[in-house]
């Protein structure tokens, strides 16, 4: 039984820290411009996609790896400088609109030139399972919650600690007064996506060794990774990352203990129920009266 409820966990617990990731990007956009932004999960996407295909190529791990997080991050920017930017001041709808746009043109372009086929990814480091009081952990699940932690922890430093991030919280609490403070606050928003799409597609990365990838598997994942979001408190870092793995978990205990055919709607029941009780998620994000 605690075998049982180990292996759940831990596979809760990975899934959990890629929606963490998506979550932690989604936060990111939402508190330098109120935008939400559904291409996250295309960015999650291409990351996986094109680990696969620059380590395809012969190059060696880390520059691939490495390739797989910037092509991402520059397409986040061209997202934002050529649909987000122009429309400046637009109803939140309305930028909600462009960015699920944005990301069919993603997936349709990753779709024509990678193909449709699933790929797969070997693992960082062997695929010899640890066992763990009778439950197996892959040592790419290591890699997943290992990474993911030292991103939360690096971008608490750099919100807290640096120039940059202090600007751009500023900007998230208020846009005005950060702009007459002289913070560049059109920068703020180009970096937020820079970084927001960096950060899906490191979770695609790590991801992918697990569960395969395909041009379409962004859909669920930036879905999933927005509920984490929502759940936490939109706009509350801390809270995407318990967001994160609450739904990764409750995700695998559901698909393990009740049957898989509901794996896909637990995340949404969930997001149903934290939202009657408790609106504003659980750490309650910023509120906003923009609707």
């Amino acid at each position: 039984m605690l075998a049982q409820f180990l292996q759940f966990l831990f596979s809760g617990i990975t899934v959990g820290a890629t929606y963490a990731l998506a979550a932690l990007g989604f936060t990111l956009i939402y508190n330098a411009s109120n935008v939400i932004n559904f291409a996250q999960g295309e960015f999650i996407m291409l990351g996986g996609m094109l680990a696969v295909f620059f380590t395809q190529m012969g190059l060696p791990l880390p520059v691939a790896l490495l390739l797989a997080i910037v092509v991402p991050a520059i397409v986040g920017v061209l997202v934002e400088k050529l649909a987000i930017e122009p429309v400046k001041g637009a109803e939140t709808v309305t930028l909600i609109i462009i960015t699920i746009g944005a990301s069919l043109v993603i997936r349709g372009l990753t779709a024509v030139i990678f193909g449709k086929g699933t790929h797969s990814m070997p693992a960082f480091s062997g695929d010899a399972p640890i066992e763990v009081l009778g439950a197996t952990l892959l040592p790419q699940s290591l890699w997943v919650l290992g990474v993911t932690a030292l991103v939360v922890v690096a971008l608490w430093y750099f919100f807290n600690r640096t120039l940059q991030g202090k600007a751009m919280l500023a900007t998230s609490y208020n846009r005005l007064a950060a702009e007459l403070v002289g913070i560049n606050t059109s920068w703020v928003l180009f970096m937020s996506f820079a970084m927001s799409a960096a950060l899906g597609a490191l979770g695609g990365i790590l991801i992918t060794p697990i569960t395969l990838t395909s041009y379409d598997v962004g859909i669920m994942l930036g879905l999933k990774g927005f509920v984490a979001a929502v759940v936490g408190g939109l706009g509350n870092g801390l809270g995407a990352v318990v967001g994160g793995l609450l739904v990764g978990i409750l995700e695998a205990m559901g698909a393990g203990y009740i049957s898989s055919a509901y794996k896909d709607a637990i995340p949404f029941v969930l997001i149903l129920f934290i939202l009657f009780f408790m609106p504003r998620g659980l750490f309650g994000g910023k509120s906003t009266d923009r609707v």
